[in-house]
């Protein structure tokens, strides 16, 4: 069999919880899955997850959890609520929980291009 060959792995995200749906497929990007798997390779999978709007948060996670961002200035602090990113677009919400998930290596961008948000 070639090494090169990557599967793709179809994901339906209805009714599953965020961080469990984000930790199967950070499984699958980085290839883990496989025997032949060497850290300091990419020889993961692609994925694409459908119908991600209709994903389930747990508790009140979706009107607390905040997202920050620093520009680095004083008083540059910026914030973003779960519900507002969610309302805006919800692939945002499952590639962000991905991208924390992924070690971070100089493999993380390719492995995240790999994820197909439908």
């Amino acid at each position: 069999m070639n090494k090169n060959v990557r599967q793709i792995h179809k994901i339906d995200a209805s009714e599953q919880a965020v961080g469990r749906l984000a930790s199967q497929i950070t499984t699958l990007l980085r290839g883990k899955n496989k025997p032949e798997f060497q850290a300091h390779l990419d020889e993961g999978d692609i994925v694409e997850v459908s119908n991600i709007s209709k994903v389930t948060f747990s508790g009140k996670k979706i009107l607390q959890k905040k997202y920050f961002s620093y520009s680095g200035y004083q008083g540059g602090l910026k914030t973003k609520r779960l519900l507002d990113v969610f309302e805006a677009n919800p692939g945002e919400v499952l590639r962000r929980a991905v991208k924390q998930m992924l070690p971070p290596t100089k493999l993380r961008d390719a492995q995240l291009k790999r994820l197909i948000i439908r």
